[in-house]
C-alpha cells in the first residue's frame, strides 16, 4: 500500500486533488486507517489516476469524467464521449478564432490615423436581374458558405454562365438578428434559362432602392457600416423597406486575406414625405 504522499508523487496528482477525488468518489483510497484517518492507495489504482488525469487534460469535467470512467473499457461508448468532446473543442477554438479576429481588427482600427473611419453612403437602384438563387436556414450567418457550395455544386452540371453586370449577394430575411439559425437567401446574376434543382431556384429579382456603402476588410466592420449607412437614412429623409443584403465585390471565394475583401452594405429604402406618408 502506498502513503497519500506517495501516491501523489507516482500519479503526479497533488494531494489536495487527491482528497477531493476522494471526497467526490471520484478516486477513493483502497484503505483508511481508522485510529490516525491516513488514507492509503493501491499501486492497482495507478492506471485509474492517470485515466482521470488523461480526461481532465482533454477538457473533460470532474462530474463528467466519472460517468466516462464507467464506461472506460466500452469503445464504442468511450468513441462516443470523445468524438463529443472533439466537437465541443472545434466549437471553442472557431469561438476564439473570431474573437481574436475582433481584438486584431480593433487593434489595426487604433492604429489608423484619427482612429475614425469614415464610409460615404450612396442612394442607387440595384437593377432588376436573372438570378440563381439558394435560401435556406442556416446555423449562423458565418456558415453561409455552405449555400453557396450548394449553388455551386447543383448548378455545375448545367454550365450556368454569369450575367454581366455581375451581381453576388446575400438577403438576410429575418425580422431582426439571429444568433442562430439564421434565414440566409443568395443570389448570382445568371445570363439564359435553366431548370430548378433541388436547392436552387432561377428567378426574377425586381430592382431595388437602396442606401449602401461599400468597404474594404472584414465582416467585423459591419456594424460600423450599418451606422452610417442609418445615420443616412434618417438625415435625407428616407425610411428602411424590406431585407438588408451585402454585395460581394470581392469575397471569400476570390481572395484569402479577410482585410482585401471588398463588400457593398445594402438597405432597401423609400422616400419619406412630410407627416409620415410614404411615397409608393
Amino acid at each position: 500500500m502506498l502513503k497519500i504522499g506517495d501516491f501523489s508523487k507516482l500519479s503526479r496528482i497533488s494531494i489536495r486533488m487527491l482528497r477531493n477525488y476522494a471526497d467526490m468518489g471520484l478516486l477513493v483510497p483502497a484503505e483508511v486507517d481508522k485510529a490516525t484517518g491516513y488514507r492509503y492507495y493501491s499501486e492497482s489504482q495507478l492506471p485509474q489516476a492517470a485515466q482521470i488525469q488523461m480526461l481532465k487534460n482533454m477538457g473533460f469535467g470532474l462530474s463528467t469524467i466519472d460517468a466516462v470512467l464507467q464506461k472506460y473499457q466500452d469503445v464504442e461508448e468511450m468513441e462516443q464521449f470523445l468524438m463529443v468532446r472533439r466537437t465541443e473543442l472545434i466549437e471553442q477554438q472557431r469561438i476564439t478564432q473570431e474573437r481574436l479576429q475582433f481584438l486584431d481588427a480593433a487593434i489595426k482600427h487604433l492604429k489608423k490615423e484619427g482612429n475614425t473611419m469614415h464610409y460615404n453612403v450612396t442612394l442607387k437602384t440595384l437593377p432588376e436581374r436573372y438570378v440563381a438563387s439558394v435560401r435556406q436556414v442556416i446555423p449562423s450567418y458565418r456558415q453561409e458558405g455552405m449555400l453557396w457550395e450548394m449553388l455551386y455544386q447543383e448548378t455545375g452540371p448545367q454550365k450556368v454562365r454569369p450575367a454581366a453586370p455581375a451581381y453576388a449577394l446575400a438577403i438576410f430575411h429575418d425580422e431582426g438578428y439571429k444568433e442562430s439559425d439564421v434565414d440566409v437567401e443568395i443570389q448570382t446574376t445568371v445570363m439564359g434559362t435553366y431548370e430548378d434543382t433541388e436547392h436552387v431556384i432561377f428567378k426574377k429579382a425586381d430592382s431595388i432602392l437602396m442606401a449602401s456603402s461599400t468597404y474594404k476588410g472584414s465582416y467585423e466592420h459591419i456594424t460600423a457600416v450599418n451606422e452610417a449607412v442609418a445615420n443616412w437614412i434618417q438625415e435625407n429623409g428616407y425610411e428602411l423597406e424590406g431585407s438588408s443584403f451585402c454585395i460581394y465585390h470581392l469575397g471569400p471565394c476570390d481572395i484569402t486575406d479577410p482585410e482585401e475583401m471588398v463588400t457593398e452594405v445594402c438597405h432597401p429604402v423609400r422616400r419619406k414625405r412630410p407627416g409620415g406618408v410614404y411615397d409608393a
